[in-house]
């Protein structure tokens, strides 16, 4: 059975569910349910085997525990005798069978069906008269993992999701990234340790502190035992959202992660994962979102710990957290000299350019720079996610970069590649196919400058289009038509980022136009400044102060002079300029040959009218 069958089949519930459940309350059924089936599914083949264990290892006064894990062949139990099939056969007693079937499940299943709060639906489902007729129809799915494997089975949970998430008109995003973003940025975390994952028994730690429903681990892992199945990936995350966390820790529990890795709470106010250091991590924090109801805690940390804690940089602004996920991650990066760490984050476009030298935004970004951690940043197409449609960008961020990187930033524009989805998913309406991942893959693997070529034919429309490598020669025009180039790849020093705000003075003036001096104390004998003709200029971090000064101000402003204990220090990273392509407007003579054109049209057309 495919996704979308099998999507649609789970979807079906809702008919059962129709009027004693408004449709905004009918996720609380079908997703603890599907979990249940799924597992339920999974230990199906070792039943027999782990209740005689039981009974055995019980009668011998034993805990059988680590026997009973061994038995199921997965990192999770069940001890009773009963199964969503055999509960099918008393009726009478479905609610009393189905409560005592899920406490036979260990513990850390257990708590997957409490943050669902499974059994207030299920009280619910009964006194409605429907917990039979729901049960039912879960137990006549195929879930095992031979029918349905790991991976669709994430996709299947994340359409669910999506679903109930619109007709509640939640924040489907908050939950989980399309698959194939994910894919991306996990292609780029480990195309420059392919050599190191592929030796044998590779051991490897990988992080994601806004977890979802964890389809960013799940896709690292899928990567990883792809390239190297002899490698292991070991899994860590920290979820906010009790649905998305029960999920995520339900689907870790199939591929037999330690689900104590996966830890529920708020990342920013409760690190979960305190004093842990990670090989790889992954994240798509929500964009936009403030911080203020953790503020208290937040800005408690940056004060008191300062380097030390997790916030030592700076605060950005209250009206978007964003940026303390960064900060977040970067606390959790292996030093370089026990292998450092690679990471990816997915932001919007505020945390490139939002707030001036000297703001939190900006004293993040400086800290990023000048300790040389960012590898690249690469524009994603608009109308990607299942929730906006506004641009967004991956950062990659390392302490151990190659050689050939250090002290550089790559930038690639990738916001032209992308394909037509053939059906919208909420804002969702392009995706990125398999050419394009690869070859921006490639682009940051390769690390070079490229441009891309566009072939237009007479009438303007395009023919073709080709990524142009160093080397390369750009194809020809056909018969009346054009090649256009314009930067995809490009590769900036740290330094050309960074910048010198100076805030420029002028004097005030008496009514006469002589100029305002001071007359007590320091000030005694030097122009006063005039606030109304203040100034400010940012001055390219290389460039020298003075000289720039001289050229650029003096002849304006004779008079004006610079308060150097205002000057600060900033950095930001305007990326759409480094891209911009200026095209000149045609030329006077032919918009006055089309406009006699189009003249002479109307006046024909007139003629004909009078006639």
């Amino acid at each position: 059975m495919n996704q979308q069958a099998l999507s649609a089949f789970l979807w079906s519930v809702a008919d059962l569910l129709r009027g004693d459940y408004k449709q905004s309350e009918y996720g609380k059924v079908i997703l603890p349910f599907t979990v249940l089936r799924r597992l339920d599914c999974v230990l199906e083949a070792t039943k027999d085997a782990v209740l005689a264990e039981y009974a055995a290892k019980s009668a011998a006064g034993l805990n059988p525990e680590p026997f009973l894990l061994r038995k199921a062949k997965q990192s999770f139990y069940n001890t009773s005798p009963l199964d969503l099939r055999k509960l099918m056969g008393d009726q009478d007693h479905i609610r009393d069978n189905l409560y005592g079937y899920i406490q036979a499940f260990s513990p850390a299943v257990r708590d997957i069906f409490e943050r669902f709060d499974f059994y207030t639906q299920v009280e619910r489902l009964n006194k409605c008269g429907l917990l039979y007729l729901v049960t039912e129809k879960f137990a006549a799915i195929d879930l095992h993992p031979e029918a349905v494997d790991n991976h669709q089975m994430g996709l299947v949970f994340e359409e669910l999701i999506r679903k109930f998430a619109e007709i509640s008109n939640e924040t489907a995003g908050e939950h989980f990234t399309p698959r194939e973003v994910i894919r991306l940025m996990v292609n780029l975390l480990f195309i420059e340790d392919d050599a190191i994952l592929a030796k044998p028994g590779v051991v490897r730690t990988v992080y994601d502190p806004t977890a979802g429903t964890g389809g960013m681990l799940s896709t690292a892992g899928e990567y990883l035992a792809e390239h190297n199945p002899a490698a292991r990936l070991s899994m860590f995350g920290q979820e906010l959202n009790d649905e998305s966390y029960a999920i995520c820790k339900a689907d870790m529990l199939i591929k037999g992660q330690d689900v104590a890795n996966i830890v529920p709470g708020n990342t920013l106010s409760e690190d979960g994962h305190g004093g842990r250091r990670f090989d790889y991590m992954l994240s798509n924090p929500p964009f936009g979102v403030e911080w203020k109801k953790v503020e208290a805690q937040i800005r408690k940390e940056h004060e008191s710990q300062g380097d030390n804690g997790r916030f030592g940089p700076g605060l950005p602004r209250v009206s978007d957290g964003s940026l303390l996920f960064l900060l977040h991650l970067i606390s959790k990066m292996r030093p370089a000299n026990e292998g450092g760490s690679r990471f990816g984050i997915v932001l919007n476009g505020s945390p490139l350019f939002t707030g001036g030298a000297g703001s939190g935004e900006s004293e993040i970004r400086r800290y990023v720079l000048e300790n040389d951690l960012l590898e690249a940043i690469v524009a994603l197409p608009t109308d990607m996610f299942y929730n906006t449609g506004i641009a967004t960008y991956v950062w990659i961020l390392s302490n151990r970069k190659p050689a050939a990187r250090k002290g550089k930033v790559q930038l690639i524009d990738a916001s032209g590649f992308w394909q037509k989805m053939r059906k919208s998913l909420g804002s969702k309406r392009k995706e990125l196919s398999d050419a394009h991942i690869g070859e921006i893959t490639y682009l940051f693997g390769d690390f070079v400058e490229a441009r891309l070529a566009t072939v237009y034919d007479a009438q303007g429309k395009e023919v073709s289009s080709e990524v142009l490598r160093p080397g390369m020669r750009k194809p020809r025009a056909p018969q009346g038509g054009q090649v256009k180039l314009r930067p995809i790849s490009r590769i900036f020093k740290n330094a050309d980022f960074g910048y010198t705000t100076l805030t420029v003075e002028r004097p005030q003036r008496d009514e006469t136009g002589e100029i305002v001096l001071g007359q007590k104390g320091k000030q005694k004998g030097k122009p006063q400044a005039d606030s109304a003709l203040r100034d400010t200029e940012n001055v390219p971090l290389g460039e020298d102060i003075e000289a720039y000064f001289r050229r650029e101000i003096l002849p304006h402003a004779p008079d004006a002079w610079i308060d150097h204990d205002k000057t600060k220090l900033g950095y930001e990273i305007p990326f759409n300029r480094h891209f911009y392509v200026f095209e000149p407007p045609r030329s006077l003579h032919a918009i006055d040959e089309e406009l006699k054109a189009v003249s002479g049209r109307i006046m024909a057309m007139l003629e004909e009218l009078a006639e």
